[in-house]
């Protein structure tokens, strides 16, 4: 007789004191769900002595560790657990610190001392992985060159955006003043100075201009927005209240920062409102597939980092052909389907997690 009892579904677990809520983690527990693997999480009390505290702390052995975004302090504790278990690691750092002290938050010189040891440390860190995740092409070349990480055991998994809860919004009615908005915490890859100073110089069709969100550089653009009577500030608002905001707006902002890590990244932000059936304008970067970048009414707008005048003139070109942007706004969905959708995120993962298991198998 056949045996109908149901096998076992294998386990991932998610190693670390990170955020579920968070967009990444939210969506890759979406994607091994669709899998057919179960989640389960180990939080330690302290990331160091992780490892001892599994000893106790993890009652059934997984069939894969995932150390999520920006724990990289999780790598070295999680990787002597998972070895002496014989279980693959798959970490998705998501960022990398050094880029981000270096080249971000320009806190140490790259060739200081001090630089050059959390190079090293991070080099060792992503070294205990069997694959690493990136989000985009460039964030990959960066972990192949920069951080010395072996080019075959990087796997690209996009962002993306929850499509249950970002999904095509109503249109503002015409009779209402368009609005651009910008979302974010205020950070330099963003470039929120640079839409002030857009706000300033642009010259087209009455709208409003939107900045919502803290973070460091409010301040600054607040001061720097005095007396713009176009432009207002408003505070942030919860994850889940995010797509009806996006539904006053006509058109969405990305990032506009000068910083190289800007060049890295594709924003929530740009997935959330793609998703959402909005027109985007945003920097030009190698983040984004080169198909992508090559199409023509794509809804997706592009400008150089840092360029005021070029994100102005852009807005205002949108602006005057009102009639269109819902159109145009349809089109970014459909390049979000075929570039970004979760249908991909889970192929690709599924691919990760394949070449994890195999190399920890040989090993």
């Amino acid at each position: 007789m056949k045996n109908t009892t149901p096998s076992t579904p294998r386990s991932v677990l998610c190693w670390g004191r990170s955020d579920p809520g968070y967009s990444r983690n939210r969506i890759l527990r979406q994607a091994y769900a669709a899998l057919g693997w179960r989640v389960l999480d180990f939080q330690p009390r302290f990331s160091a002595f992780g490892d001892l505290e599994a000893r106790w702390g993890i009652e059934t052995r997984p069939d894969l560790i995932w150390v999520p975004c920006f724990r990289q302090h999780d790598i070295a504790p999680a990787a002597r657990w998972a070895r002496r278990h014989g279980v693959a690691l798959l970490f998705d750092p998501l960022i990398s610190a050094y880029d981000k002290q270096i080249f971000e938050r320009c806190k140490l010189d790259e060739r200081s001392m001090a630089a050059r040891r959390l190079l090293q440390t991070e080099r060792d860190q992503f070294a205990l992985a069997d694959v690493v995740l990136a989000d985009t092409e460039a964030h990959a070349a960066f972990f192949r060159d920069v951080l010395e990480v072996d080019a075959e055991n990087i796997h690209v998994v996009p962002v993306g955006a929850e499509e249950n809860l970002f999904t095509p919004q109503a249109w503002p009615a015409e009779a209402e003043p368009m609005e651009v908005l910008f979302f974010g915490s205020f950070i330099p890859l963003q470039g929120p100075e640079v839409i002030v100073a857009a706000a300033r110089l642009y010259r087209g069709p009455p709208l409003r201009w939107c900045l919502l969100g803290n973070g460091p550089l409010r301040a600054q653009c607040e001061r720097a927005a005095q007396g713009l009577n176009t432009l207002s500030f408003e505070d942030w608002l919860p994850y889940q209240q995010l797509p009806a905001r996006i539904q006053h707006a006509s058109i969405v902002l990305g990032i506009f920062g000068a910083t190289p890590k800007a060049q890295r990244v594709i924003p929530n932000k740009v997935y959330q409102a793609m998703a959402c059936a909005r027109p985007v304008v945003t920097l030009r970067s190698d983040a984004y597939p080169p198909r992508l970048l090559a199409q023509e009414n794509s809804g997706l707008h592009w400008v150089e980092a840092g360029d005021a005048r070029a994100l102005a003139d852009a807005v205002a070109e949108l602006a005057e052909r009102r009639t269109t942007l819902a159109q145009d706004g349809l089109q970014a969905r459909r390049r979000f389907d075929d570039f970004f959708s979760q249908g991909s995120i889970n192929a690709r993962l599924q691919q990760a997690i394949a070449a994890a298991t195999s190399t920890r198998a040989r090993g």
